[in-house]
C-alpha cells in the first residue's frame, strides 16, 4: 500500500532565548554544512506538542514509571480490596514495565483490572502475554490514546503492545550560522545595607530562525481511526504544531514566536526533508526569515521537478504569505485533499 503522509516544512523565528538546553545549560547546537547551528531536539518539541494536544481537549495516555498506581486504582474501582488492588497493580507493572517508563491509556488500565477481576485479583494468575494481547485489542487512540498512535510505544517486556509512531520529527536547526552569547546578570538583596550585588551569574542564549520538519503518516493513523476521527486527529495535531513552543527559560527569556511560513504537502511515497546544508546568509536589510523562506521554497520546487512522478504530490499549501489563508483554511484544505484519497481503515 502506498504511504500517504502530510509533511510540514516550517520556518519559525525566535528572539533572545534558550529553548532547549544541553547538560551544562547552554542552548543545544549542531554542526550542519560546516558551520555551527542552533538546535532544538525532536524530543523537546514532541513533548510540547503532546502537552498542546492536551490543552486542545484531547484525552491522552499516561507516560510514567509509576504506572503501578494507575493499575492499582483501576483494580480497586473494579472491586478489589485495597490490599488486593495494590498487589495486582504491582504485579501488572512488574510484568509490563518493571520500573521503566510505560505509555498506557486509562482504557487499557481498566481492561487489565477487568482481567484481574476475572482471576479473583490473584497476582499469581496474571500473565504478561495475556496482558499484552489485551492491550493490543483494547487500545483506542480516538478515546484516550492519540499520543500513543502519534508518537508510538515500545514495550521491551511485551512486544505485542508495541505501536509504530505515525508522526516523525526532525531536530529543528537554524537555517543560518549561530554563535551563542552570554547574558551577565546580577541580583540585589532587598535587606542588604551595603551597595553591590548579592548574586552574579551568566546564562547562555541565542536567537535564530529555525527550519522544522514533521512527517505525519496518515496511512498509519487510518489503520486505527475512522474518517471523522482521522480528520479530528489531523486538525488537533496541526494546531498543536502551530501553538507548541519549548518551555525552557520562558520566565526569563520569553520566546513566543509563531510560524513565519509553512509549506504543508500531502504526498505519497518517501519523505523529503530540506537539509539547509548551505547556511542562509544575512541580507543587507532584514533578518533571516525571508531568505530562509525563499531557500525552502526553491529547494522543494526544484526537488519536485527533479523527482517527477516519484514526488507523489497530492496537494501543496503555502501558509504565511496570504493573510486571507488562515490556519483554519489550511485545516479545511487538508481534510478536503485527504477526502479524495482511499485510505485503509481496519
Amino acid at each position: 500500500m502506498t504511504t500517504t503522509r502530510i509533511e510540514y516544512h516550517i520556518i519559525q523565528s525566535f528572539p533572545v532565548s534558550c529553548l532547549n538546553r544541553d547538560d551544562v545549560g547552554a542552548p543545544k547546537s549542531a554542526v550542519v554544512g560546516g558551520v555551527n547551528r542552533a538546535r532544538i531536539s525532536s524530543q523537546c518539541w514532541k513533548r510540547q506538542v503532546r502537552l498542546s494536544l492536551q490543552q486542545l481537549g484531547i484525552k491522552l495516555a499516561t507516560r510514567s514509571k509509576y504506572v503501578e498506581q494507575l493499575f492499582s486504582q483501576a483494580c480497586q474501582q473494579a472491586g478489589a480490596s485495597e490490599q488486593a488492588a495494590q498487589q495486582c497493580g504491582s504485579q501488572i507493572a512488574k510484568l509490563l514495565a518493571d520500573d521503566t517508563l510505560l505509555f498506557i491509556s486509562d482504557s487499557e488500565a481498566q481492561a487489565f483490572a477487568t482481567y484481574a477481576a476475572e482471576r479473583d485479583f490473584d497476582p499469581a494468575k496474571l500473565k504478561d502475554k495475556e496482558l499484552a494481547k489485551l492491550a493490543k485489542k483494547t487500545l483506542n487512540p480516538a478515546l484516550d490514546a492519540l499520543d500513543i498512535a502519534l508518537f508510538g510505544r515500545m514495550v521491551a517486556k511485551a512486544a505485542d503492545m508495541n505501536v509504530e509512531a505515525a508522526a516523525s520529527f526532525s531536530h529543528a536547526i537554524s537555517t543560518h550560522k549561530v554563535s551563542n552569547d552570554l547574558d551577565f546578570f546580577t541580583a540585589l538583596d532587598d535587606l542588604e545595607q551595603e551597595p553591590g550585588a548579592a548574586h552574579m551569574g551568566t546564562l547562555e542564549f541565542n536567537s535564530a530562525t529555525y527550519y522544522r520538519y514533521i512527517s505525519l503518516n496518515v496511512s498509519q493513523l487510518a489503520k486505527v481511526l475512522d474518517s471523522a476521527q482521522l480528520n479530528s486527529a489531523i486538525a488537533a495535531f496541526t494546531q498543536a504544531l502551530y501553538q507548541a513552543i519549548p518551555s525552557a527559560r520562558q520566565t526569563t527569556q520569553s520566546a513566543a514566536g509563531s510560524w513565519d511560513f509553512a509549506r504543508v504537502l500531502v504526498r505519497q511515497g518517501q519523505g523529503l526533508q530540506v537539509p539547509f546544508d548551505t547556511p542562509v546568509r544575512h541580507p543587507h536589510e532584514g533578518g533571516y526569515s525571508e531568505p530562509s523562506i525563499k531557500a525552502l521554497q526553491g529547494w522543494l520546487d526544484k526537488k519536485e521537478k527533479l523527482s517527477g512522478s516519484l514526488f507523489g504530490k497530492v496537494a501543496s499549501y503555502d501558509w504565511g504569505e496570504d493573510e486571507n489563508f488562515s490556519l483554519d483554511d489550511l485545516l479545511s484544505a487538508l481534510q478536503q485533499s485527504l477526502a479524495k484519497l482511499e485510505l485503509h481503515h481496519d
